[in-house]
């Protein structure tokens, strides 16, 4: 089931990149062929922020369960909310490059990103620094909980509250969908692929880390 599954996923993003190349049509106002790489930056960045928040969910569960397998859960999370993040930086970068004339701008949706990858670093190095098993899982949790209302803000509301460059969102503060109707398809689907995709490496990331636990209990 699991192999099927995993197939289908593949059809999925494949079906998903074949769209953005073949079956969305080019954005008004945008440059050449740019627009065609926001189908692959905002699946990126929402499932960046996706990861983010199921860490602090993860985390929450910990703190109330104490069962590692939380802690680790919510870690894991955190690495690939980062790597998302990253990647989402990048191909924003790319665009920018094309639209604005150059990689960086401090626009306020560049740097807030930046400013989440920062914090979610900050959470890596708390982990690493920490020795003791207990005492790294709280404080961790602790950590990423505070994420629960950092990462919405970083997200959502402090790129809305300053003037941005950026492109509006698909649906504006009317709650009316203003892209076209292939183009929110593609985008849709990418989004849904990538939040799976993300949460199918999760899974095998915290199965592979569970592995490697056990291997270091038998040999401590």
């Amino acid at each position: 089931m699991r192999k099927l599954l995993a197939w289908l996923l593949w059809l999925w993003l494949s079906a998903v990149i074949v769209g953005a190349f073949l079956y969305a049509p080019l954005a008004k106002g945008f440059i050449g062929q740019s627009s065609r790489i926001l189908f692959f930056h905002v699946p990126m960045a929402w499932v960046s922020f996706v990861a983010f928040i199921a860490a602090g969910v993860w985390s929450l569960l910990f703190l109330w369960k104490r069962d590692p397998r939380h802690d680790r859960a919510a870690a894991v999370a955190v690495e690939l909310g980062l790597v998302f993040g990253v990647l989402a930086t990048v191909t924003g970068a790319l665009w920018a490059r094309v639209m604005w004339g150059a990689y960086w701008n401090w626009d306020p949706r560049q740097t807030s990103i930046v400013v989440a990858l920062l914090f979610y670093g900050a959470y890596m190095a708390l982990r690493s620094s920490l020795e003791d098993s207990d005492q790294r899982a709280r404080l961790s949790a602790a950590y990423a909980v505070l994420g629960l209302v950092v990462a919405p803000f970083l997200f959502f509301i402090m790129p809305r509250i300053m003037f941005s460059l950026h492109p509006q969102s698909v649906i504006n503060a009317q709650g009316k969908v203003e892209m076209e109707s292939r183009m929110v398809q593609v985008l849709l689907g990418g989004s849904a692929g990538c939040t799976a995709l993300f949460f199918w490496i999760h899974n095998l990331r915290c199965r592979v880390q569970a592995l490697a636990e056990r291997k270091s209990a038998l040999y401590e």
